[in-house]
C-alpha cells in the first residue's frame, strides 16, 4: 500500500527512490448552492448558458501530509438572469513522501485532484437535481493538461523579470 504512488515514468522514478502515497482522508469541506431565479426559471423557455469555474489549493497539513482541496462552481443562466449557482470544495489529505521537488509539486497538481474530482462531480450533480433543476454532469478534466498549463505560466512569470533586465 505505500508504493501507490506509481502513475507514470515519474510515478516510477519516485517508487524507485522509495516514495509513498497515502490517502488519508478526503472529505466535503464547503457546499453552497443558491436559486435565485426560481420558480420563474422554471418556466423559462431560452437555453440554460452554464458556466463553470475550477480552483485548486494545496497546503501542508504535517511534515509529510498536505491539504488538496477542489472548488468547482457552476453558474447557470437563463435569458441573462441567474438561475441557480453551485458551488462545491472537495478536499482530501494526502501524504507524500520521499518524493523530490518536481514530483511532489506534479502529485499535488495532479495525482490529488485526480482522486477528489469524482466526489467533486457527485456532490455538485446532486445538489443542482436536489434544485429541481436538469441532471448535470460535469465532463471529465484533464487535469496534467492544467498542471502542464500552469506550470508553463510559471516559468514564464519567472523568466520576464529576466528579459526586462536584459
Amino acid at each position: 500500500m505505500a508504493d501507490e504512488a506509481t502513475n507514470g515514468a515519474a510515478g516510477a522514478d519516485a517508487a524507485a527512490q522509495g516514495a509513498q502515497f497515502l490517502v488519508h482522508k478526503l472529505y466535503l469541506k464547503n457546499v453552497s448552492y443558491e436559486a435565485p431565479g426560481v420558480p420563474a426559471a422554471f418556466q423559462e423557455q431560452a437555453m440554460p448558458q452554464l458556466s463553470v469555474n475550477l480552483n485548486q489549493k494545496v497546503g501542508r497539513f504535517e511534515a509529510d501530509a498536505y491539504e488538496v482541496s477542489l472548488t468547482i462552481t457552476v453558474t447557470c443562466t437563463i435569458n441573462e438572469k441567474t438561475a441557480y449557482l453551485a458551488e462545491v470544495e472537495q478536499a482530501g489529505i494526502f501524504g507524500l513522501a520521499g518524493f523530490d521537488e518536481a514530483n511532489l509539486d506534479m502529485m499535488l497538481g495532479t495525482h490529488c485532484p485526480n482522486i477528489l474530482f469524482p466526489y467533486a462531480r457527485q456532490a455538485l450533480g446532486d445538489l443542482i437535481a436536489h434544485g429541481g433543476f436538469p441532471p448535470f454532469l460535469l465532463q471529465p478534466i484533464n487535469f496534467e493538461g492544467v498542471y502542464a498549463d500552469q506550470l508553463r505560466r510559471r516559468m514564464e512569470q519567472a523568466q520576464q523579470p529576466a528579459i526586462g533586465n536584459a
